[in-house]
């Protein structure tokens, strides 16, 4: 019998409270029961986003956020900065071609993450830009940016700062009103401990003032419609009402803890992470950036990237995940975020040992493990 184990960047493990919670019987959404359920999770919602704005729950995952995000602000024919630095942040400038918005991509060397003064320089440049797309944390290479630095960039433009915290929020520090994040978009597989489904969106006074100009069309993703339902404790579509229960539950738990000392956690899990992937001889993708969230690694050379994540999940059940687009074989990509504590990562470097040393890699056997544990013991 082969258990199974998930260090992957999304979906992540699952508390036992939250499968509890997706167990119970189902309830009809527009009751007063139900309301009662929704107006929590709105409040525990700005709570994980540090706001005061209103939180919107979409039934869609993350990219449905994401498309929300550009067609509730802007028009065809406007002009925006999407920083690409990753497959994230392509997606951004792609749902913006999609509906025929203008886009000044900021290329960003896979792996380092954006200069905010770049960001600031190119709003300078073109005082038409409507807004600036980022990511908090890109997935694909591990990296994190500097968002305090870059909301005070663009704070006092006319344009709003639209920030992808998909992977990031619940995991790493991200205060949206203090930050000047006017629109911020997330999902619920991630650093929150749910299943894919959900999308989250926050929106700034900014932002509202923004989307009254917006001609992109829209219909299910209208933030307007979201915003009347909202008024009433209500939504404007038929929500994912197993999984909004659920993330009450992973609200709680997430209070209990404190921000903080989730974000410490993390932190913590990252640094051993890391020291273990020094200590085996692999290099980091992103030695300068690197996020809490998730770990990339290059493979080495002459070993099979694809086959070593096969190898590690259908041999020995444990999930790790492998490069993207260009990276793709060529990266090794361990999450420590949500529902995963220091013994899986040992875990997962342990087996992660195993097969490399199957693979003929030469390194010191328990090298990494043993990295992994002195961090754990400071």
């Amino acid at each position: 019998m082969k258990k199974n184990y998930l260090l992957t960047p999304g979906p992540t493990p699952l508390p036992a409270e939250v499968c509890e919670a997706l167990a119970r019987p189902i309830i009809h959404h527009r009751t007063p029961q139900f309301q009662a359920i929704l107006k929590e999770a709105h409040e525990g919602l700005k709570y994980v986003y540090q706001t005061t704005s209103n939180v919107f729950i979409l039934a869609s995952s993350g990219t449905g956020a994401m498309e929300t995000a550009v067609i509730n602000f802007l028009s065809p024919g406007d002009t925006v900065i999407t920083v690409e630095g990753g497959k994230f942040g392509e997606r951004w400038t792609e749902i913006c071609l999609a509906y025929g918005i203008n886009c000044e991509v900021l290329k960003v060397e896979w792996g380092k993450a954006v200069d905010p003064k770049d960001i600031e320089k190119q709003l300078k440049s073109n005082p038409k830009i409507k807004a600036v797309f980022t990511t908090l944390c890109e997935t694909s290479t591990g990296v994190v940016v500097d968002m305090q630095a870059i909301g005070a960039a663009v704070k006092d433009t006319s344009a709003i700062l639209v920030v992808d915290a998909i992977s990031g929020l619940g995991a790493i520090d991200l205060k949206t009103d203090a930050w000047n994040c006017d629109v911020v978009v997330s999902g619920s597989q991630k650093g929150l401990m749910l299943p894919p489904g959900l999308g989250f969106i926050s929106v700034s006074p900014k932002a509202w003032k923004l989307s009254e100009t917006s001609k992109c069309p829209k219909y299910y993703f209208s933030l307007k419609a979201a915003q009347k339902a909202y008024e009433s404790t209500d939504t404007p579509w038929t929500p994912a009402i197993g999984l909004i229960i659920a993330l009450n539950d992973a609200i709680k738990l997430m209070k209990q803890d404190g921000l903080e000392n989730i974000f410490k956690r993390h932190n913590k899990m990252a640094d051993a992470t890391r020291a273990a992937m020094k200590a085996l001889g692999l290099e980091l993708f992103s030695p300068t950036a690197a996020s809490d969230v998730v770990t990339a690694a290059k493979v080495p050379a002459g070993l099979d990237g694809e086959k070593l994540v096969k190898t590690m999940r259908d041999i020995h059940g444990v999930t790790i995940a492998g490069g993207q687009s260009e990276m793709k074989g060529k990266l090794i990509r361990i999450a420590h975020m949500g529902y995963i504590g220091e013994f899986d990562i040992i875990l997962g470097i342990s087996c992660l040992e195993k097969v490399l040393a199957q693979m003929g890699y030469k390194f010191q056997m328990g090298a990494g493990v043993k990295a992994a544990e002195e961090v754990f013991l400071k």
